[in-house]
């Protein structure tokens, strides 16, 4: 338990009293915006978390939950699940995702790291693959890093270059995939004058090739699999650009759903599959949707499809994007090292804890909670409850998914009263926000504020305390607005759809009988993000949080 030596006993807050049951609520996809008809969370009927907020003043605040509150680049980098359970566990920012890849492209470190010496052995005699989300969206991967990345490996040997695009138009606006499959396509042009052979060798969109996750529909890597490796697809191009324009004049199609093409020569045949002794990079930065197609890359005992031949190639992530599968076993950069989260302190200090979500979150809950790293702290002091999500189906259709399970799990961990930590996330404002579908976006934060009072009804039974807050924004705006604010239409007049998270900021809740008077929000925190949650939690459960934590959020007044 813990690291040899290390003094994980935390000091006791010297006004808050222990062993309170705390139920610690997290809303995925739940920001604060503008009331109107596209704010989903405003339209729907969410009775519990409006009385919060309309509630004493002092205990309902906004926290930031994007950018640099959790780690990112910049301010126009949306907030996600995995960095925003990371900070919510961590109680400190650590550099995510695209910054690190970002300082290891700039410093030349990437190219110094046992990854790239690995791929590197290919380049001689064989291509190098590269493989990602062709997009500068900032949440998967980014097309100026893709660019970077083609520069350096082509400055350090590689002769022979070829790119898998997989389309967007979920993270950016849908039809901007031409524009960055031109740019794309430009570069490799300037570097063929300079004798590299490097062109785009296959496509498709990304909900439809290649980047499923959660094991929910292996035929999305399969068709990817195909496309990559066999170069074999229904639709075949002579260009990505030509490839991208016609496939979206097909009905249903968008860039998010785009059906696989290879790229042919004047002969008909694929440009670039994938074979014995080539190279292959993932260059998504973001795990969840790389971890599929890492394990058929990577995985020489592997049935969750017939790849037909499985290529001896040397194979890295840009990240390694399972800590717990060390998957891949190779990659480009070093992941941040979260150490010493708030869920190891409180298990080590007695605060025995219950973690559930359904599939789509569960993860987030508990392996992004707790620093990137699988399994239990201690195993007798912790319980992790997995319900099932649905699959074979898009979330509009259910909407309510499976708060209503989540939520009775969590009733019957806090009335057990064996725990003094029950930890939750309620995924539909999130992944049904995703869909686009504003009336079942709606249906699902209502679902979302009902599952909220079953757990609030609990933690009203046994004395406790609760904590309810968010990971970042998407429900509560559902379309696209130009500079003034204003919905931005289609040439058609209809309103631009909005898929992606948001910039917003999260609410943060306290309350409970449990809740010791004076307890209030401190107003010296103004600028206080998600990494902030840690240490307030901490204190609920009768701790001062470590030093070196984002501070609390919450004071003790004497009345």
């Amino acid at each position: 338990m813990g690291s040899s030596g290390f003094n994980w006993k935390l000091a006791d807050h010297p006004k808050l009293p222990k062993g309170k049951t705390v139920g610690l609520i997290v809303l995925d996809g739940w920001g604060e915006a503008n009331p109107d008809q596209y704010n989903c969370i405003h339209v729907a009927e969410t009775p519990v978390m409006d009385s919060f907020k309309k509630g004493a003043p002092e205990r309902w605040r906004l926290v930031r939950a994007h950018g640099t509150a959790v780690g990112l680049p910049t301010e126009d980098d949306m907030g996600n699940s995995e960095v925003g359970h990371n900070a919510l566990g961590a109680g400190r920012i650590f550099a995510q995702g695209a910054k690190l890849v970002d300082s290891a492209l700039e410093t030349g470190k990437l190219y110094e790291g046992e990854g790239f010496k690995y791929i590197k052995e290919s380049f001689p005699t064989n291509t190098l693959h590269l493989i990602g989300l062709l997009s500068d969206g900032g949440v998967h991967s980014r097309l100026d890093q893709l660019l970077l990345l083609v520069k350096g490996a082509s400055e350090r040997g590689a002769k022979r270059i070829r790119v898998h695009i997989l389309t967007d138009g979920r993270d950016v606006l849908d039809g901007s995939s031409v524009g960055f499959a031109e740019t794309l396509e430009n570069y490799l042009a300037e570097l063929r004058e300079k004798g590299v052979d490097a062109q785009i060798a296959s496509g498709g969109g990304r909900m439809y090739v290649t980047m499923d996750r959660y094991e929910n529909d292996w035929g999305v890597v399969k068709r990817g699999w195909d496309a990559q490796v066999l170069g074999e697809a229904p639709h075949k191009f002579r260009n990505a650009v030509e490839a991208i324009k016609t496939l979206r004049q097909e009905p249903n199609t968008s860039d998010q759903y785009l059906p696989p093409f290879v790229i042919v020569d004047e002969n008909g045949k694929p440009v670039g599959p994938i074979v014995d002794g080539d190279a292959v990079v993932t260059f998504n930065f973001r795990a969840d949707r790389m971890v599929m197609i890492a394990k058929a890359l990577e995985y020489a005992d592997f049935d969750k499809f017939d790849r037909v031949r499985f290529p001896k190639i040397r194979y890295a992530g840009m990240l390694q994007y399972d800590g717990e599968l060390k998957l891949p076993s190779k990659y480009l950069v070093e992941p941040p090292e979260i150490d010493r989260t708030s869920g190891e302190y409180l298990t080590y200090n007695g605060v025995r804890t219950f973690a559930c979500s359904e599939t789509v979150k569960f993860g987030h809950v508990t392996f992004f909670w707790n620093g990137n790293r699988s399994g239990y702290f201690n195993p007798q002091m912790e319980e992790y409850v997995e319900i099932p999500s649905d699959s074979g189906i898009t979330f509009n259709v259910q909407p309510k998914m499976k708060a209503v399970e989540i939520a009775e799990k969590a009733r019957d961990a806090i009335l057990s009263k064996k725990f003094e930590q029950v930890r939750v996330n309620l995924p539909n404002s999130d992944m049904v926000g995703h869909t686009g579908d504003i009336e079942a976006t709606v249906v699902a934060c209502k679902a979302a504020d009902e599952a909220v009072k079953i757990i609030i009804d609990a933690i009203e039974q046994v004395g406790g305390i609760y904590v309810v807050t968010a990971d970042h924004g998407n429900a509560e705006d559902m379309v696209k607005r130009n500079k003034k604010g204003q919905p931005l239409l289609d040439k058609n007049g209809n309103i631009q759809i909005l898929t992606s998270h948001t910039l917003q900021p999260v609410p943060i809740a306290i309350g409970g009988p449990g809740l010791a008077p004076g307890v209030q929000f401190r107003k010296d925190v103004p600028n206080g993000g998600l990494a902030n949650v840690a240490a307030t939690v901490m204190n609920l459960h009768g701790f001062e949080a470590p030093a070196d934590y984002e501070t609390t959020l919450i004071e003790v007044v004497d009345n």
